[in-house]
């Protein structure tokens, strides 16, 4: 088993989080409300917490210590994810998705649409969004 597939197991339930990280059960709620940890779901809607987002808490938990508030926490974790999305793009070789303007996305769907009725074939479009 890879170590990255451990450390992204859900294994621990709520109670164990918060003996390992000193959080109460209500600031691991909010932290979950800002989206700075996601932790899976057990049949029973328990929550499940992996090994990285006890890594994220104690993370969360070592900025506020030092003074930072939510909004910083939020932008330095955030872009900690982005740098580590880049990273691991450029490892596999795989191009960052451009980001296209409203007016070149239309551009493309227009051209998509025109040149499928031209060779009287389906775009791959769900029509039902153009009626």
């Amino acid at each position: 088993m890879s170590s990255h597939i451990r450390r992204t197991m859900p294994l621990f339930p709520m109670g164990t989080v918060m003996k390992l990280t000193d959080l109460t059960a209500r600031q691991i709620r909010y932290y979950e409300q800002h989206h700075l940890i996601t932790p899976d779901r057990s049949d029973g809607n328990r929550r499940l917490y992996s090994l990285n987002d006890i890594d994220r808490l104690l993370e969360i938990k070592d900025l506020l210590d030092q003074g930072i508030n939510m909004a910083g926490i939020k932008k330095i974790l955030l872009k900690d994810e982005s740098q580590d999305l880049q990273s691991v793009t450029k490892e596999s070789g795989a191009k960052p998705k451009k980001e296209f303007t409203d007016e070149e996305l239309r551009k493309l769907l227009r051209k998509e649409l025109i040149n499928a009725g031209r060779f009287n074939r389906s775009s791959g479009i769900d029509r039902r969004f153009f009626h």
